[in-house]
């Protein structure tokens, strides 16, 4: 193999869930059947490397120093929801009718991991509580260990600002059956449920 192609492979290989078989078939794929492709995917990607930053407001990937949702009047400023990720943005963006706004983490408290609130940008989530404008923080982080210990972390950071705190509702899926539900899903769901309303 040329030094060159084994560099394509190595690329590849810094994307999630890619081995070598699997980076090897995309270097192989690019280079017999798509170099046109391939040009356009290594000009994106240069460029976005070179150009996309994170939000001041809420840490999101932006090509400007506040994106679009924060720099919005028709949002409300007095709902802001902290997510993990800008994927669980999206998904909540696509999904929901949320019209709040957004404090993206990049991630979650892992001490293990060397990943502390300071990496989590809970400094500039804490001044943004302190301006007073929000009112109430969502917080919808995964229900892992780690998501959890995040959770209880941002709802004494909200309190400590007068900023009510509320959690995503975890549960059982829409559509799906209680004996094929885990057990755990099924132990959260039993002791979270709540009272029925008219």
């Amino acid at each position: 193999m040329s030094s060159l192609l084994e560099q394509l492979i190595d690329a590849f290989r810094v994307l999630p869930g890619v081995g070598q078989k699997s980076a090897q078939r995309m270097a192989y794929h690019v280079l017999e059947r798509e170099r046109e492709g391939g040009l356009r995917l290594s000009q994106a990607l240069a460029e976005a490397v070179e150009k996309v930053g994170h939000c001041v407001r809420c840490r999101d990937f932006s090509e400007t120093e506040v994106c679009a949702t924060c720099a919005s009047a028709s949002r409300d400023a007095h709902l802001l929801c902290a997510v993990e990720s800008p994927a669980d943005r999206l998904a909540i963006e696509q999904a929901t009718g949320y019209r709040g706004l957004y404090f993206v983490l990049q991630g979650r408290l892992s001490p293990l991991d060397g990943i502390g609130p300071r990496e989590l940008g809970l400094d500039i989530l804490g001044a943004r509580l302190a301006e007073g404008e929000v009112q109430e923080l969502i917080i919808a982080t995964n229900p892992t260990v780690e998501g959890e210990a995040t959770a209880h972390y941002l709802s004494q950071l909200a309190r400590g600002h007068g900023v009510k705190p509320s959690r995503l509702a975890h549960g059982l899926p829409l559509g799906g059956e209680l004996e094929y539900v885990d057990r755990g899903t099924l132990s959260h769901a039993f002791g979270s449920r709540a009272e029925i309303r008219d």
